[in-house]
């Protein structure tokens, strides 16, 4: 008799699922390195004297539809350190790639997801990434500090928006297509 009730249960719970409209799905599939690089052109000549670099970074994400409702998202991050204006010490660059299942958002609502979320859930891993390849290379430890993707998404349509406001005006429309790339 239990069971007669668990199956009747469990037949009215999917037909509700059935009947019921289907809203958004954002689904994680995979994380993977894509590519890796590292470059110290002045070793060993880095590793004397006092080490006082200046680091810079540059983070990029790009996406693209593989498939119905599945895109691949790569974050970017190159960094740089230079003893002073022209020594390099070290050279490092991550692809870190994530396979994102992403259905039933408005454009501009999926457009945020594949621009924030999904870069927000691939910093921490291409962050390691990069301060692995660094200290493999014999240099100190480099943990970047946290990005907020939500705020350079927020960044980028308000320099879209003015540039087209610009554009309208000079009559001078540049339209983009294809993969999506931000800079940060």
């Amino acid at each position: 008799m239990a069971e007669n009730e668990q199956n009747n249960d469990q037949a009215a719970a999917a037909q509700d699922q059935q009947q019921a409209p289907e809203g958004p799905g954002f689904a994680l599939q995979r994380i993977y390195l894509k590519d890796s690089s590292f470059e110290s052109p002045r070793s060993p000549a880095s590793f004397q004297g006092k080490w006082s670099p200046r680091v810079t970074f540059d983070i990029k994400t790009r996406s693209q539809k593989i498939q119905d409702d599945l895109y691949e998202v790569v974050l970017v991050l190159t960094v740089e350190a230079k003893q002073d204006e022209e020594n390099v010490a070290f050279l490092a660059e991550v692809q870190q790639g994530g396979l994102f299942g992403v259905k039933g958002f408005s454009n501009e609502q999926q457009e945020q997801v594949l621009a924030a979320v999904c870069p927000n859930i691939l910093f921490p891993y291409a962050r390691e990434a990069i301060d692995g390849l660094v200290v493999k290379g014999s240099f100190p430890p480099l943990m970047l500090a946290p990005v907020n993707f939500d705020a350079l998404y927020a960044q980028r349509k308000q320099r879209d928006a003015e540039q087209a406001a610009e554009a309208g005006t000079s009559g001078n429309g540049n339209g983009a297509s294809g993969a999506e790339e931000t800079k940060a």
